[in-house]
């Protein structure tokens, strides 16, 4: 039977924290938390397209719960402002779905002179879940869903001595190695559950081929050469709408089935609905423990369950 939003349990009392929800997947997956009865954080860095995503959600679900946390993930320190914010105001954190990112920028360095992919990607949502994960670990069932790509196939294992690729970088191999990477960190988070004995799961997810604004985002920066000029334009004809695209993060997030580790996908890998895949390529202990490294080295700030259980 194909999974859809009509599969989402009642999630009333929940509390949801959608990185990138002003906007594709993001939006797509707010609105359809927030109508399954979530109160939705919206976190987002551009807040003039939070304040018309928040109006599009209410327009279709008047009652919905919502509230637009400001967040730019290329900035540990907007990190660290929105996630005392949301912690300010909730006790618990039931999904937090690490949503954005962005796909194959021209080298540039965020805020913190990190790589502007592997800033926004992999280590600002390292941040945005080492702040948060004491009120996730307290939070009965809580969920935390990374999202990988199709692209985690032509990414490596992070390089601990450069891990920014500031030699022979390439706009696409570094988004495949972000995206590795996401998948690393819920594997490497479900492991650190896991051995805690903590009733939480993390869980990754790739949406396929959908139209977004990705495509159109990467190919304004005029760097993604002739694979994004193609994908662009592929996207726009055989690409999922984001509600449909949106689905594997959903039941990654919601599905009471899931397991902890899992990693869901279009069932014909660019399209179709969401169903549980199979890790390819899993990862090995070694590549999660560098990711562990590079992460905490170049951040400051610890993933530590175990840890975050005491606080």
């Amino acid at each position: 039977m194909s999974w859809s939003t009509k599969n989402i349990p009642d999630l009333h009392d929940k509390i949801a924290v959608v990185t990138g929800a002003n906007g594709g997947l993001g939006l797509a997956s707010a609105k359809a938390l927030a109508a399954s009865g979530a109160h939705v954080v919206m976190a987002a860095r551009n807040q003039a397209k939070a304040s018309d995503a928040q109006a599009e959600i209410r327009a279709a679900h008047p009652d919905a719960s919502l509230e637009i946390v400001e967040l730019d993930l290329g900035s540990l320190a907007s990190v660290d402002t929105a996630a005392k914010k949301i912690a300010a105001k909730h006790d618990r954190i039931d999904i937090l779905m690490c949503n954005a990112g962005v796909m194959a920028l021209p080298q540039g360095t965020t805020e913190d002179g990190f790589d502007t992919q592997m800033g926004t990607n992999v280590l600002g949502h390292w941040a945005l879940i080492s702040h948060l994960l004491p009120i996730v670990v307290a939070t009965p069932g809580a969920r935390v869903v990374t999202l990988s790509s199709t692209a985690q196939h032509a990414g490596r294992a992070i390089d601990p001595a450069d891990p920014h690729m500031r030699k022979n970088f390439d706009e696409w191999r570094m988004y495949g190695q972000t995206k590795l990477a996401m998948r690393h960190l819920a594997v490497g988070l479900q492991t650190q559950f896991d051995r805690a004995g903590v009733d939480a799961k993390a869980l990754s997810a790739q949406p396929g081929l959908t139209n977004s604004d990705l495509q159109t985002t990467t190919q304004s920066h005029g760097s993604a050469g002739l694979l994004g000029a193609v994908s662009e334009k592929w996207v726009k004809v055989m690409g999922m709408s984001t509600d449909r695209g949106a689905l594997s993060q959903l039941r990654a997030a919601t599905d009471p089935k899931a397991p902890g580790g899992g990693f869901y996908g279009p069932l014909f890998v660019t399209n179709g609905p969401p169903v549980r895949k199979p890790l390819i390529r899993p990862g090995s202990a070694g590549a999660i423990e560098v990711l562990w490294q590079v992460a905490e080295k170049e951040t400051g700030l610890q993933v530590d369950v175990s840890a975050a259980v005491r606080t």
